[in-house]
């Protein structure tokens, strides 16, 4: 599946996608950061490292990558991951689930998540 139009919206720190299949989805930035496909976030040995502190951040550019995907900067100055389209489209047909992985996940390191105030 290919992505026909990508939308970043600033204010409310979402990126919404659409694909060749009729699939939008809406996805935070903070999930795209703390699921970043990047070997910081996934781990070198294959376990997640659980980013904190990501409640507000922001996507700053978006930088396509041949045909298969794009690198996302983020304004904590993140720009390592390659979101293929497949890996994207996974995130927003399982966000629910990736997003209560996350709450767990933070819960466990003892973490108290703040959501950020409106832009």
């Amino acid at each position: 599946m290919i992505p026909t139009e990508i939308k970043l919206h600033r204010r409310s720190r979402v990126l919404e996608l659409t694909f060749d299949d009729g699939q939008q989805f809406e996805l935070p930035c903070e999930l795209l950061r703390v699921r970043s496909p990047s070997a910081e976030v996934q781990g070198h040995g294959g376990e997640w490292v659980v980013p904190t502190g990501k409640e507000a951040v922001n996507v700053t550019r978006i930088e396509p990558v041949g045909q298969y995907a794009v690198r996302l900067t983020f304004d904590d100055g993140h720009n390592t991951g390659l979101y293929a389209w497949d890996y994207l489209h996974d995130l927003g047909a399982h966000r629910e689930r990736y997003w209560a992985e996350y709450l767990a996940a933070l819960e466990k390191l003892g973490y108290a998540r703040i959501p950020p105030a409106p832009l």
